[in-house]
């Protein structure tokens, strides 16, 4: 395994992090356990989750991911092998079984104070804001309407403030955000500098289907020392090539749950085709050259994968040593050129 550290940090992370969004839906706590182990014995030492966990989101499942973890902790007692980041759920309808008050003071702290209890530990290590509060391009919307009407109060700074108070109640370790754009992310990072938490990690979409966050945000984690964390880095399967030729395998996040269809459209397909030529043409599978190239990113301080099978796993946690040429990269800009973003 390789590792990184947190920006401005001394916490030491894997540059393979093991998302948990399926744990409890899609797998059993059994598989859940299963791949926990596998990970952290291959040197994985990051895991992600979110109180909003399994997805999809629905009230019988709430949480039930951070509770098979926290239960997995318990059992193994290891919470000090691992750096544990998990996330407040945004307001939207789609949440409003978790709570309608959005990033409010109380909202955070109790949502902290939940996911503690769950999780079965003392303290987080990375807290984030999982997508923003105000109506903004998130989550495959492309066009930007300037005459939304949202009822949003501006806040960042009450909430930087409420984080504060977790870190040095020592809830929270550090903070990051998710799924956010250059203008809340820049509005973060300069109101933290009046003696605020800083905003180390950025948790967005990064894959060869959608490198949206090469434009400004890649710029504001150079010149700001901030980490993406990349989510989605086969685009919910997409990249291993399981769904080329119009298949839909049986228990495929697809067929399971056809409406996530943000990274499976017509123009998605077709680079992905063009993507498993240029795999096959150096003798690599499209899941290991898909995930070695977001690897590979500069401003990348992890990769989070997802599986729903232990052999999906395996594979993905060894795309961390393959090393893309030159040529390979040469290729895949030529598509991207070509296809550029298809799923947003």
């Amino acid at each position: 395994m390789k590792y990184s550290y947190l920006p401005s940090t001394e916490i030491k992370v894997s540059k393979i992090c093991l998302g948990t969004m399926t744990f409890g839906n899609q797998n059993s706590e059994h598989e859940a356990y299963e791949q926990m182990d596998y990970a952290l014995d291959k040197g994985v030492n990051f895991f992600d989750t979110a109180e909003l966990y399994p997805v999809p989101a629905t009230p019988q499942l709430y949480a039930d991911t951070e509770k098979i973890i926290g239960k997995w902790m318990k059992e193994r007692k290891n919470r000090d092998q691992i750096v544990l980041a998990t996330k407040i759920a945004g307001p939207g309808d789609y949440t409003k079984h978790i709570r309608t008050t959005g990033f409010s003071k109380n909202s955070i702290i109790s949502a902290v104070d939940g996911s503690l209890k769950r999780l079965k530990t003392d303290y987080i290590d990375l807290y984030q804001l999982h997508w923003p509060e105000r109506v903004t391009n998130t989550f495959g919307k492309r066009g930007f309407n300037a005459s939304f009407d949202d009822n949003w109060k501006e806040n960042f700074q009450s909430v930087l403030e409420s984080l504060k108070t977790l870190i040095l109640a020592g809830k929270i370790r550090t903070i990051g955000l998710s799924n956010e754009n250059p203008w809340g992310f820049m509005k973060y990072l300069e109101l933290s500098k009046n003696n605020l938490p800083k905003t180390i990690t950025i948790q967005n979409p990064y894959s060869l289907l959608n490198r949206l966050f090469e434009v400004g945000n890649a710029e504001i984690c150079a010149r700001e020392n901030v980490g993406l964390l990349a989510y989605s880095p086969l685009g919910f399967g997409v990249l291993s090539g399981k769904y080329l030729g119009g298949k839909i395998p049986k228990d495929s996040r697809l067929s399971l749950f056809p409406n996530l269809s943000r990274f499976s459209g017509e123009n998605s397909m077709r680079a992905t085709e063009f993507y498993n030529e240029i795999a096959k043409k150096y003798e690599m599978s499209l899941t290991q050259m898909s995930l070695s190239f977001v690897n590979s990113r500069s401003f990348v301080t992890s990769n989070i994968i997802g599986a729903s099978k232990l052999s999906q796993l395996k594979e993905n946690i060894e795309s961390i040593n393959i090393d893309l040429s030159e040529d390979v990269l040469s290729e895949i800009e030529k598509v991207h050129n070509m296809i550029p973003n298809p799923a947003p």
